[in-house]
């Protein structure tokens, strides 16, 4: 299933969240089980199904994360369980501040801000220039980039609320 094609929504690593909502409520509209309600099992399954798709779509642009990883999937620029090697620049910073956690050091909030600032000024970078050339491989690189990198952060961030 496609869910840009599904939402009628062009094929991009941002999409408009506002358009999104409109159409899922125009599809749940045309496609939710409750109007099936006196249709044969084939139509109640149908639409049971073309339903949960629209849940899914829906719950997968509402997050920026989940829209470029889902993005990055559909343009075949990444792999489920792929092994992507993050650069050592990277991941040495992401080694000081798991030291810095660590240690129960108080730098570690400001070091977090300061990645999380880092990443959206990238992630606006990546963007302005997909905006501009959107086949330039190089970009749809640096986005796959960004994406690994923001994925092992988040892993840091949740190691923190356990």
């Amino acid at each position: 299933m496609n869910y840009y094609e599904l939402f009628q929504i062009p094929v991009s690593p941002v999409v408009d969240k506002k358009l999104v909502a409109q159409q899922y409520i125009a599809l749940q509209k045309a496609h939710h089980p409750d109007f099936f309600t006196n249709e044969s099992d084939t139509d109640k399954e149908t639409a049971l199904a073309t339903s949960a798709a629209i849940n899914k779509g829906y719950q997968i642009f509402q997050q920026t994360d989940k829209t470029i990883e889902y993005f990055l999937q559909l343009q075949q620029i990444i792999e489920a369980d792929e092994k992507y090697p993050l650069p050592p620049h990277f991941l040495m910073e992401m080694m000081e501040l798991n030291e810095a956690i660590d240690e129960q050091n108080d730098t570690y909030n400001k070091q977090i801000a300061s990645f999380e600032q880092e990443m959206a000024n990238e992630l606006t970078s990546i963007l302005n220039r997909y905006q501009q050339q959107p086949t330039d491989t190089s970009v749809l690189n640096d986005l796959k980039l960004y994406y690994y990198k923001k994925k092992y952060l988040k892993r840091i961030l949740e190691r923190l609320d356990e």
